[in-house]
Formats: structure tokens, sequence, C-alpha cells
């Protein structure tokens, strides 16, 4: 069974393009590998951090989209937390929200039509 998951990770600023390309092709890979599916990748470019982060002050913000067994986020943030070039991450697990039918639907009106007896 598969979970819509939603990753963001953070990578040094002194990084080169093609070096964030490598890092995002490789832990698209290795999701990939573990029976991900529907990966979406934006790159949200090089922002300014709130805070200091291992004496960073920027970072290239980077968002994953995904679909993934929960056994596939172990390995997948194993691997950001032993990297150097992922300063921070955070991985939430999206909520999948039922269709909702519209109020006109949903309240029907259940009015008794009584016509008057006529004598």
């Amino acid at each position: 069974m598969t979970t819509d998951y939603e990753t963001m990770y953070i990578l040094r600023p002194d990084l080169g393009e093609e070096q964030v390309e490598q890092a995002v092709t490789k832990y698209q890979n290795l999701l990939r590998d573990q029976g991900a599916e529907e990966i979406q990748i934006q790159n949200r470019g090089k922002r300014r951090l709130a805070y200091e982060i291992k004496k960073h002050r920027d970072g290239v913000y980077i968002q994953l989209n995904y679909s993934a067994p929960a056994t596939a986020i172990a390995p997948f943030e194993r691997a950001m937390r032993l990297s150097e070039e992922v300063i921070r991450y955070l991985t939430i697990k999206q909520e999948i929200q039922e269709e909702k039918l519209p109020k006109e639907e949903k309240e029907k009106p259940t009015k008794a039509t009584a016509t008057p007896a006529t004598v």
C-alpha cells in the first residue's frame, strides 16, 4: 500500500547547478529503488534561511511529492542525514481528502408538504 508524502530538503548554497542536479537525481533514484511512484520535483531555488544552519545563511530548496510505501522513508532519510550536501530535510505524510459533495446535495430538503384536507 502506498501513501502520499512530501519531502522538502535544503542543499548547501555553495553547490553548483550541476551538483544540485546530481543530488536531485540521486535522491529521486533512491526513492524509485525503494518503490516510489509519481515523483514530482520542484526546485525552489536559492533562498535566505531564517537562521544559520551549519554555518550557512542561504540554501537551495528542493521539494519532492511522491507516493511510496512506508518502508521507503527510513532509508531515504538516512541517506540525507549522512550526506554532507543536505543541511536540513523534512518529510511529511499527506492527508488524502475525500471528494466532498456540494452543500446542496448534502442538505436535501426533507419537508413534508401537507395539503390541507377539505371536508
